[in-house]
Order: C-alpha cells, then sequence, then structure tokens
C-alpha cells in the first residue's frame, strides 16, 4: 500500500481537474487525480457555460484561457421546432453580465478539459494516474485506501470521488442505479465552413428548437471555427438491453420540422448514440473522509446545461471549505451541507425544464408559449436561481 499524496481525487474530467486546483490553490495538501482513461482528454461536443461556471474559472485563474477559446454568444432562443417562431429569449449581453457579473459562454469541452489540466500540470503538488480504474474505497483512522481494476492499493488522508454517473465511489453511500430517461443524444461539432456553405447560420445565438418530445440545439465554438450541434428525442422503442433510439427513428420522430431543422440533420453525426441518465438526488455523500463531487454525487439530465457548472461550483466550496476547516470530515460535512440542496434542486429543476420544453399535450403546450410569450429578453430574474449563485451567497456571508 502506498500513500501517493494528502487527497486523491479519482477522476479526470472537468469536475475532478477543478477540485485539484481548487485543493491546492487553497490549502497547502498535494493532489493525485486517478483517471480511468489510458490519457486525460474530454470526449463529446459543446459545453455551455452561465455565469455560475464562469465565476469559479475566473476564481481558478483560468478565465482568460477559456475566453480565447470561446464564443460570447448575444442570446439565448426558445424557437419552434416546427414554424421556427421565436417562443423565448434571453439577452446575453451588457444586462446579462451586470446582473450576474459574469459572462455567458459557449465553447468545446474538449478546450475547457485542456485549459483545466494545463493549469493542473503548472502546479507542482498535483500528480496524474491513468489507467486506474477504481473499485472500492476503504478508510480507517485518518487514512483512506482505493483499489484498481488490477488489485494496486493507493492510499491518501481523503478520498474525493468524481467518477461520474457510473461512479464506483457512490456505492460506498447508495446502491442506487442511474435512471434512463428514454430520450437519447446524437452530438457533434463540424468546421463551420461546411454548414455555411448550405446557407446562413446563427452564429451570435444558442439555439434551441423544441418540440413535443424532443429538440435541437446550435451554437458555434471554438471562436466561431466549429459549429456544435445535438439532437434529442425520446424514443417509442425502447428496450433496456436492446438497440433503441437509432438514426432511423431520429429521422422519423423529426418529420414535418422547419426546413433549417432538416438541414441541420444532414450534418448530425449518428456513429455515437447517447442515452440520457440521472440519478435522484441523495441526501447524504459524505463518510469520514470520504465524499463526492459533480456527477458522482448529483447526474442530472442536460435540460439546463448545468451538470459542468454544478462540477464547478462543488470543486469551488469544497476548495474553500478544507481551507477554513480542521479535519476533512468537518470541510466534506460543511461542503455537502451547502451543496447537496443547492445540486439536488438543480437536477429536479433539469427534469421539470424537460417536461416542459418536450410537452406533447396542446393543452399544456399552448401555457407553456402564453408564459413564454410575456416574458423579455432582459427578465433575467428568470434566472437567478442558475446563475446568481454566488453573488447570493457573498451577499448572505456579508450579511
Amino acid at each position: 500500500m502506498t500513500k501517493i499524496s494528502d487527497v486523491i481525487v479519482v477522476g479526470g474530467g472537468i469536475g475532478g481537474l477543478a477540485a485539484a486546483l481548487s485543493i491546492v490553490q487553497r490549502t497547502d495538501k498535494s493532489v493525485a487525480v486517478l483517471e480511468q482513461a489510458p490519457e486525460f482528454g474530454e470526449v463529446g461536443a459543446g459545453i455551455q457555460l452561465g455565469a455560475n461556471a464562469l465565476f469559479v474559472l475566473d476564481q481558478l485563474g483560468v478565465k482568460e484561457e477559456i475566453a480565447k477559446v470561446s464564443v460570447f454568444p448575444k442570446r439565448l432562443v426558445l424557437k419552434d421546432v416546427y414554424t421556427a417562431k421565436e417562443l423565448a429569449v434571453l439577452d446575453l449581453t451588457e444586462g446579462f453580465q451586470e446582473h450576474f457579473k459574469q459572462p455567458y459562454v459557449v465553447l468545446h469541452r474538449s478546450d475547457l478539459h485542456r485549459v483545466l489540466f494545463e493549469a493542473c500540470q503548472k502546479q507542482d503538488r498535483i500528480k496524474f494516474m491513468n489507467d486506474q480504474i477504481i473499485q472500492t474505497v476503504e478508510q480507517e483512522a485518518g487514512q483512506a485506501t482505493v483499489t484498481n481494476q488490477k488489485g494496486e492499493t493507493f492510499s491518501a488522508e481523503a478520498i474525493i470521488g468524481a467518477d461520474g454517473l457510473k461512479s464506483n465511489i457512490r456505492k460506498l453511500f447508495s446502491n442506487d442505479e442511474p435512471i434512463c430517461s428514454e430520450y437519447v443524444a446524437y452530438r457533434g461539432t463540424i468546421p463551420i465552413e461546411e454548414i455555411t456553405a448550405k446557407g446562413d447560420v446563427a452564429m451570435d445565438d444558442v439555439i434551441m428548437w423544441i418540440g413535443p418530445n424532443l429538440h435541437l440545439v446550435q451554437y458555434p465554438v471554438r471562436r466561431g471555427e466549429l459549429y456544435n450541434q445535438v439532437v434529442v428525442f425520446k424514443t417509442y422503442d425502447y428496450k433496456p438491453d436492446g438497440d433503441w433510439g437509432t438514426p432511423e427513428e431520429m429521422v422519423q420522430r423529426f418529420e414535418g420540422a422547419h426546413p433549417l431543422v432538416e438541414r441541420a440533420l444532414e450534418f448530425i453525426s449518428t456513429q455515437f448514440r447517447w442515452a440520457m441518465f440521472d440519478r435522484l438526488p441523495i441526501e447524504n455523500w459524505t463518510e469520514g473522509n470520504v465524499t463526492l463531487l459533480g456527477d458522482a454525487a448529483h447526474p442530472m439530465l442536460q435540460y439546463l446545461a448545468q451538470g459542468g457548472a454544478q462540477a464547478l461550483e462543488d470543486a469551488y466550496v469544497l476548495g474553500e471549505a478544507l481551507s477554513s476547516e480542521a479535519t476533512y470530515n468537518e470541510a466534506f460535512n460543511k461542503y455537502q451541507s451547502e451543496r447537496q440542496p443547492r445540486s439536488a434542486m438543480v437536477q429536479t429543476s433539469a427534469r421539470k425544464w424537460g417536461e416542459i420544453i418536450h410537452a406533447e399535450d396542446e393543452i399544456k403546450i399552448l401555457l407553456r408559449d402564453t408564459i413564454f410569450s410575456k416574458h423579455k429578453a432582459t427578465d433575467y430574474e428568470v434566472a437567478d436561481h442558475l446563475y446568481n449563485y454566488f453573488n447570493v451567497r457573498k451577499n448572505e456571508v456579508k450579511a
């Protein structure tokens, strides 16, 4: 058994790297990040980061680097998938930044991950280990130990499980399983010139085309060099162990969509399919010197674009707690007492927002669109519960 650091972070994704960076910046502790992949990197496509996420990136000292590879959209737009009617708009320009104290950006997930990884590499007290599929965690007398797929053990004073939706560390706290929403996503990015060659695209907007049990999201990333698209729909042929949510069903589900949506589908890669899962909130994710972070603690559906942001919030609050509390257990419990109610609210809100945008009942659609029509693009209070977290938190501390 080898002690490799003061703290072990299991999982080298966005949340794990942000946690490692937050800890070494706020304390004198050393961190080892154990990642199951053969090398550090991020798959997927675009990611949206609201003001709450930008606050953390600013505090971690990487906001300027993030800005270099981001797009700063001017609007969030909800459109009817069949008529292209704008149902609701949120202005993201000066008023947004004045209200929330930070901007809204979109970028490629791999760019966000790279910036965080490079920032961690500059820290002497962070080390990295790959090919580490952590199976179990045990602890005794102020020491926590993880065991990998080869039976090798590594110890530290504390363990942070940032190992995602299918977390093995979570098994210490709950025997729950991921819940399939029966929705599936196809997503990817394409060079901007490929899609602009067939017509204009909205380079200043994040657009979500919504319809009954389906939607399409579009926005530019990587300084406008790539165009990100995500198609999401609920399957009518769900089989837990079978082939469902196929590309053929995608085409069927979007029949009759607006011509701009039909054209967008021509550019969607159907090589990889992402089934969409979350879990129900759990009340406790801390025991002794072990705690959870990000999707391992609170996996959520993507409808509010808050999964990555919540992991970043976790990382900041966790680093802060470790800098102020005498023991790991005290710090982890302080962190959890703040983060559990907050993340549970966002988890459940994401589910509810999915029901709203995917409504299929005509009366519910009419009611929704009527409410949307009364919303002004600068009515920012509607998003306070998501983006104003740190501003409200700061005021509460002052009070």
